[in-house]
């Protein structure tokens, strides 16, 4: 089993940033393709952005969604066991729950289609206003 927990959430600004944490544990961290999602309110959770397993800073090591491409930023400490989502200039509509997302897989790339992930953290909170 593996457990995630998010953290980082809350209320800002338009045009002001936050970055948001995701703690893993139960699997050794390197095992572990993960990925950021959200869930507007009446909305259905859609994908933000995933990286592999190294999350190494070489092109390929993540993905974004088109809206957040140039804004957000995925990132993660092996040291540290946690994942990173750095988001910059936020928009009201960047507004919604923000959920991490891992599967332990050995092969390479990243994984963007929510079926494909087994765990998942409990979300949290963003609301950016205007």
């Amino acid at each position: 089993q593996v457990q995630l927990v998010e953290s980082g959430g809350g209320l800002v600004q338009a045009g002001n940033s936050l970055r948001l944490s995701c703690a893993a544990s139960g699997r050794t961290f390197s095992t572990l393709k993960m990925g950021w999602f959200r869930q507007a309110p009446g909305k259905e959770r859609e994908f933000v952005a995933a990286i592999n397993r190294s999350g190494g800073a070489s092109g390929g090591a993540a993905f974004y969604a088109d809206s957040v491409k140039g804004r957000f930023a995925i990132s993660r400490n092996i040291a540290k066991n946690t994942m990173y989502l750095q988001m910059n200039s936020l928009k009201p509509e960047d507004t919604a729950v923000y959920y991490c997302a891992a599967k332990v897989d050995y092969s390479s790339g990243y994984l963007i289609r929510q079926t494909e992930y087994d765990y998942w953290g409990q979300g949290t909170q963003v609301t950016v206003s205007e």
